[in-house]
């Protein structure tokens, strides 16, 4: 399969580096969908909301490729694929249609409708099937932007089983299993005295497009610009059928993979505090929903409470709940619904080690 294992690991060894982007990751996850309530009345709000998600949901899936592998599945692998997607997502999907039928009356159990933020894990379980596939073409990460700019000409593709979104973030994820067999981060991580230098015009860059946004929020409100970092919607359900609507998402494209490399080019690449933290950030993305949840839909992220005060609050509630829900006894008490082993449900046992390290969806590595 051509280039598929180009890139061999070297060594077992964690390197903090990746936990850290993870974790750097997660926290603007958090923030994002917790400030959202308040971007209908602040301009703030709507500008820190478009500055996070024009890049960090590409930065989670371009971290989640480097980390991926474009062999063909083995038992083991598609064994995985129920484990760590399917499972986990029918799970967290039938707790949410109860939680939504206790407070909100929706009687409704759809799977083919992913709640909130379970879409990404389908994004996942889809980009694994689908590398596999396009590692044996020439140019698969053409071939993923092409894919990505024309699913939003077709209506009829919408967000069952989040492949809108999946097909439209594909990009990323392929870029990131890339830059793997180019050893980019390998390079980066060996580099000396001239990370300052980058890091330096990584603000740069990060710090001309907050301007941007603090300078165009009114346009982009207008505009709802917003929709379009989703990735999910069709151009005509967006108001733009037009022919250069796929360019724009093409620009958007190349915006987030510059944004993403400036946000990357400032993680720290030795261990800190919240090192240990990026080994949990499946239980943080897919728990911190249900935290949210009651604040989001109590209305109080609304009118007075969208004040400049209140949103950073809000910004130092989702640090704090990243925290909480990447600790130790989170992970032991939820592991059985984030990480379930039904070995009941295969026909032939899994003969590995209870102990034998495995990674998460994200890549993360844990003993």
């Amino acid at each position: 399969m051509s280039d598929t294992a180009s890139t061999p690991v070297k060594n077992r060894t964690r390197v903090p580096y990746w936990d850290n982007a993870r974790f750097a990751c997660i926290v603007l996850v958090v923030i994002g969908h917790a400030i959202q309530r308040q971007t209908a009345d602040s301009d703030n709000a709507l500008a820190l909301y478009l500055f996070i998600y024009a890049f960090h949901m590409p930065a989670f899936a371009i971290v989640s490729g480097y980390f991926s592998k474009a062999d063909a599945p083995g038992g083991r692998q598609m064994r995985r694929l129920i484990t760590d997607f399917v499972l986990p997502y029918v799970i967290m999907q039938s707790i949410w249609s109860i939680v939504q039928w206790a407070v909100e009356g929706k009687d409704i159990f759809n799977p083919t409708e992913p709640h909130w933020t379970l879409w990404f894990l389908l994004a996942l379980a889809i980009f694994r099937i689908v590398l596999p596939y396009l590692a044996l073409l020439r140019w698969p990460l053409v071939w993923a932007v092409l894919f990505s700019v024309t699913v939003g000409y077709f209506a009829n593709v919408d967000s069952t089983f989040s492949l809108s979104r999946a097909i439209g973030i594909l990009p990323f994820f392929v870029l990131g299993w890339k830059l793997r067999q180019w050893d980019v981060w390998g390079r980066w991580l060996d580099l000396g005295r001239g990370v300052w230098a980058a890091r330096v015009a990584a603000l740069a860059v990060l710090g001309a497009w907050l301007a941007v946004v603090i300078v165009n929020v009114q346009s982009f409100r207008a505009f709802d610009l917003r929709l379009w970092f989703f990735y999910d919607d069709s151009y005509q359900a967006l108001g733009e059928p037009t022919w250069w609507a796929g360019l724009l998402r093409f620009a958007l494209i190349l915006l987030a993979v510059l944004l993403t490399a400036a946000f990357l080019a400032l993680v720290p690449r030795r261990a800190t505090f919240f090192t240990t933290f990026g080994q949990a950030t499946m239980y943080v993305y897919l728990l911190h929903s249900f935290v949210l949840y009651p604040i989001r839909e109590s209305g109080i992220l609304r009118d007075d409470h969208s004040s400049a005060i209140w949103l950073l609050t809000m910004v130092f509630a989702s640090l704090a709940i990243s925290i909480v829900l990447s600790s130790p006894w989170v992970r032991r008490v939820f592991r059985p619904v984030i990480e379930p082993k039904p070995d009941w449900l295969f026909r032939d046992a899994d003969s590995r080690p209870r102990t034998q390290s495995r990674t998460d969806p994200t890549g993360s590595r844990r003993g």
